[in-house]
């Protein structure tokens, strides 16, 4: 059973969405959010990366940041870039960006139910960019970036939510920077409301597909304020956390690539042969090489693309973590040929989203004279259940997700 829940959602006006909205916070380089908030002073980066602010040497996590944060948030408000809605609400969401959409409902769910392991994670959370999302939601009082959520597929859901967006007000209809159409529609209509609740109530578990350490960042806070309150009900804003929720099927995950430094003190030919004892290697068909199934793995090497075949030995089809492609090669190549044993923390390893294209691993080999570069065929979303359903962990960087959730659309006060 899934509880979705309706809230006042703080947002923009609707004539200045475009420069207010942004890219998740932690997807930007220092320069990109320097460069996007001299062209837009109005930025939610400046709520969500108030660094911006200051020099250079400042430490992003330092006090004086969050409360810069909490300032311009405040500013918004009284400026009246930002309003709250009138009543509690659900919102529809539809992305689309190369011709596949995604539609989902951005609303409230219970931290309750992420603590007791309903709301599935897949992935280890880092201390301190837990501590950066607490103390950040603690200072501004609000939740400012949405969790990403699934479930598994439902036509009566889907149906609802075409129906929602039939009754209810489209607030928002935009294309971002990268070409990613946005649409918002505020659904007040309680008889669907009520309606689209109860179908989620057959909804058995939902799953993190992105934004585990705002997920946990929620449940720190909870925590917090709860032993504050000697009056607390469980019914507090705190006790919920924003997210946007998509049917499993309508999601897009693109490859997630990796790129090596050296070869480990080895030469090429040693290197081969390590490779052969457990991958088949053959010719790339073409350049660059793009995988074509699971299993399969397009490596860059002298100018040269090949393609792995893992060995049926090395796949172990039985265990939902082991039988992934990110595993494979992390097990039987990167770690015990070119000794990356914790890719999280290696310096000689750098991971490329699948958005940048094959062709950006040759760029990076060639342009920064590293050695070896790996395309990987894209981790299913139901591999990424079956991980969770089973209460474990994906090797880091298995999935990039596309596209992004935008920030700054809808804002959860707490």
């Amino acid at each position: 059973m899934s509880v979705i829940r309706p809230f006042k959602g703080l947002r923009p006006v609707e004539n200045m969405v475009e420069e207010f909205s942004c890219p998740p916070y932690d997807v930007l380089e220092e320069e990109e959010v320097k460069e996007i908030v001299s062209k837009h002073p109005n930025s939610f980066l400046r709520v969500t990366r108030a660094e911006v602010e200051f020099n250079e040497d400042i430490d992003p996590h330092s006090e004086v940041v969050y409360k810069k944060a909490k300032e311009n948030l405040d500013k918004f408000k009284e400026t009246g870039v930002l309003m709250e809605e009138e009543k509690p609400a659900l919102y529809l969401y539809r992305e689309t960006w190369q011709g596949h959409s995604q539609t989902g409902i951005f609303a409230t769910f219970s931290v309750d139910e992420y603590q007791k392991g309903l709301i599935k994670k897949h992935e280890l959370t880092r201390q301190d960019k837990e501590d950066d999302r607490t103390k950040h939601i603690m200072i501004l009082e609000a939740q400012t970036g949405p969790v990403f959520l699934t479930f598994k597929s439902k036509e009566e859901i889907k149906d609802l939510i075409n129906k929602g967006i039939e009754a209810a007000r489209k607030i928002y209809d935009f294309t971002d920077e990268k070409e990613v159409h946005h649409e918002l529609w505020v659904l007040t209509d309680e008889e669907l409301i009520e309606k689209l609740q109860k179908a989620f109530k057959s909804v058995e578990a939902l799953y993190i597909a992105d934004g585990h350490h705002r997920a946990a960042a929620a449940s720190r806070t909870k925590e917090i304020l709860k032993s504050k309150n000697p009056a607390h009900t469980g019914n507090e804003e705190y006790n919920f956390f924003m997210a946007v929720v998509f049917p499993h099927d309508e999601l897009k995950i693109l490859d997630y690539n990796r790129v090596v430094k050296d070869l480990n003190g080895l030469n090429d030919e040693e290197f081969m042969k390590k490779v052969e004892e457990k991958f088949e290697i053959s010719e790339a068909p073409e350049s660059p090489y793009k995988p074509k199934s699971r299993h399969e793995f397009g490596m860059y090497i002298n100018k040269k693309w090949y393609v792995l075949k893992a060995k049926p030995e090395i796949v172990n089809e039985n265990d939902p973590v082991e039988q992934l492609d990110v595993y494979i090669l992390q097990n039987y190549l990167l770690d015990p040929i070119l000794g990356i044993e914790n890719p999280r923390k290696d310096p000689r390893i750098h991971f490329l989203g699948g958005i940048r294209g094959v062709k950006a691993l040759e760029d990076w080999i060639d342009g920064k004279n590293w050695k070896v570069a790996f395309s990987m065929y894209p981790t299913s979303i139901e591999e990424l259940m079956a991980v969770a359903d089973d209460n474990k962990t994906m090797p880091p960087k298995s999935t990039w997700f596309e596209p992004k959730l935008r920030s700054g659309l809808l804002i959860h006060e707490i």
